[in-house]
């Protein structure tokens, strides 16, 4: 399960992941009850007509730069191991973790390693080569070529006489999302699949292939970027942040649910992101499937409306939980959790076991206020461990933090203002001046960001405030996005460097990165390009035949502008894209779209020598 539940909200249609449990052959500990067996079997089933996909995922995510032809030899290299492995169980090499298997063939895959700059990975053993291989995975994909597109009708012809097409797809699908998880992947290559078998048998195959693409790509964007966060948090900072984020997903979801037994899943929870962050496909599905078990064995405790879930077979159960509503409050559950603000032993009891106590501390409030955002509750936490600190070193420390719950409501003011400033923003600007605001902000900040990344950026900040800021659960939507869209600026891995502003909110606090980074201030020490540099750029960019659209253009023509002149005014900086923008589109329609760009002969020319002397 990938606990998306805090974004569970029906406006939001990237819910709805369907977990696939499987792992490819490898040791599993036998099943000892009847339920467990049928799962055992159904997993088994499911392994078997998928061991080609689980191969095509796992080579192509950890070696991106591998063409089909490379990962297609050791697709059929695994295919043969599973074969062998199927007749007879006794044989040595059927014994070994899957994922070690996979990463022993692509090793001893001739001149692989050598082609595409991993051999430092393979010359390691165990922990470490799984981990080289982890942060070898780039989630900037510039470096791959445009994802290859078809025209409907040679689409299905493809799909019709070519075997592997389907594998095609995963191939280029998940080399370009090396950090999503492998149960996701397997949904979208099923959904593009069933697309595919419905719109090669309509008339308006372009027609229908647009419409059902749409879905699938934000289900695998979103997906990316939830997962990606997560595993981020889990590689940036100490477990005990993911642990958290956690009590307060599954409190907020599942407010039912008591602290002890909530406690015992998410220990089941803790693993499963473990293995799962690591890249390790086949022990990342054992443990889900031992999360969903979990759940589902305690439904009682934890939800009453996730029993016709629970009933279902796999993949159906995963999907029906994951979609159910949240659970209604307990009507006999307090407006306050008086015995961390009105104790007078509130001290001694977080000196004895003070994890266990923050924790319960962040179960209690989550499930208590389930108006406000999963990064909010970690917020409060933060604020309330810091006062208990202060506090306990006090001669009457009662006296003290009988007034906790002042703290935190300050702290959710401010973070509701926030929020109320960035929705008032959007209700009063267009989408596209909306989006130039972002794209100028994360590119002061964050200069040496690529376009791409910047523009992408501005475009989920925006998409975040037009999903979120007409609902009545307004805070909490916007700020659960916009913290995942920072989290995709702070990346994955650990050792990702921006800048050290940047870098110190990425890797701070957590809790208050999105605070953080509304405080930043421009980065002053980025180097910047000539302006002859960006005078040919936009040449290139503006009078070369592209059938990319025009914003991209005007976007990515912004900025080049905050970078070239970060220290002129908002007004000048709108008057010269303004301008620029106008002469381009013209430039682009003339005969000689280079005369456009010679100062003698435009405007173009005047405006580099005015930013050369505000230089």
């Amino acid at each position: 399960m990938w606990l998306l539940f805090y974004l569970n909200m029906k406006h939001l249609n990237f819910i709805g992941f369907i977990l696939f449990l499987f792992s490819l052959t490898g040791s599993l500990a036998l099943p000892t009850k009847l339920q467990d067996t049928d799962h055992f079997n159904a997993t088994q089933k499911f392994i078997n007509e998928n061991t080609a996909y689980l191969t095509i995922i796992a080579v192509a995510q950890y070696v991106q730069e591998a063409s089909f032809e490379e990962v297609d030899t050791l697709v059929k290299v695994m295919m043969d191991y599973k074969n062998r492995c199927l007749a007879d169980k006794t044989l040595p090499e059927c014994s070994k973790i899957a994922n070690e298997d996979i990463l022993d063939m692509i090793c001893a895959t001739e001149g692989l390693p050598q082609r595409h700059n991993f051999s430092h990975c393979c010359s390691k053993a165990d922990v470490a080569r799984r981990l080289c291989f982890l942060y070898n995975k780039k989630a900037n994909i510039g470096f791959l070529p445009p994802f290859p597109t078809l025209d409907p009708e040679e689409k299905c012809q493809a799909y019709k006489n070519n075997e592997s097409f389907l594998n095609l797809y995963m191939y280029e699908v998940a080399r370009r999302n090396p950090f999503v998880f492998a149960p996701v992947l397997l949904t979208v290559a099923a959904r593009f699949e069933e697309a595919a078998t419905t719109c090669c048998e309509q008339q308006e195959k372009a027609t229908c292939f647009q419409a059902k693409a749409a879905p699938i790509t934000q289900y695998l964007k979103a997906s990316s970027s939830y997962q990606g966060n997560i595993c981020g948090v889990l590689m940036k900072f100490e477990p005990k942040v993911l642990n958290s984020i956690n009590i307060a997903t599954f409190s907020k979801k599942f407010p039912k649910i008591g602290f002890t037994d909530l406690t015992s899943l998410l220990e089941d929870v803790s693993s499963m992101y473990d293995v799962c962050c690591e890249g390790d496909v086949v022990q990342c599905i054992r443990s889900q499937s031992q999360v969903m078990n979990h759940i589902c064995s305690k439904q009682d405790f934890i939800s009453s409306k996730i029993k016709e879930c629970c009933e279902k077979k796999i993949p159906d159960r995963e999907d029906c939980i994951i979609n159910i509503n949240k659970e209604d409050k307990p009507e006999d559950l307090s407006l306050r959790a008086a015995k961390f603000t009105d104790s007078e032993n509130v001290c001694q009891e977080r000196d004895a076991n003070p994890d266990g106590f923050f924790a319960e501390f962040t179960h209690e409030y989550s499930r208590r206020n389930r108006e406000l955002s999963i990064a909010e509750f970690l917020r409060v936490t933060k604020v309330y461990k810091d006062l208990l600190e202060d506090c306990c070193n006090k001669e009457s420390p009662p006296d003290c933090y009988h007034h906790a719950e002042d703290k935190f409501n300050e702290t959710t003011e401010k973070s509701f203002a926030m929020v109320r400033q960035e929705c008032q923003r959007f209700q009063a600007l267009e989408k596209d001046t909306l989006q130039l605001h972002y794209l100028v902000k994360f590119t002061k900040a964050a200069p040496q960001l690529s376009v791409e990344e910047l523009v992408s950026l501005s475009e989920e900040m925006v998409e975040a405030l037009a999903s979120c800021c007409t609902l009545s659960e307004e805070f909490a939507c916007v700020d659960d996005l916009a913290h995942l869209a920072l989290g995709e600026l702070c990346g994955v891995n650990e050792n990702r460097t921006i800048n050290t502003a940047v870098d110190h909110c990425c890797r701070t606090d957590f809790a208050f990165r999105r605070p953080c980074f509304e405080d930043l201030e421009d980065d002053t020490s980025y180097a910047l390009p000539s302006v002859s540099a960006l005078i040919s750029a936009l040449r290139a960019d503006w009078c070369q035949a592209h059938s990319e659209d025009l914003q991209d253009k005007k976007y990515r023509f912004m900025v080049n502008l905050v970078k070239w002149m970060p220290e002129i005014t908002s007004e000048e900086r709108l008057c010269l894209f303004t301008k620029f923008t106008a002469a381009g589109e013209e430039c682009s329609r003339v005969q000689d779209p280079e005369a456009c760009f010679r100062p003698e002969d435009s405007n173009i020319g005047d405006e580099s020598k005015v930013a050369n002397k505000k230089r």
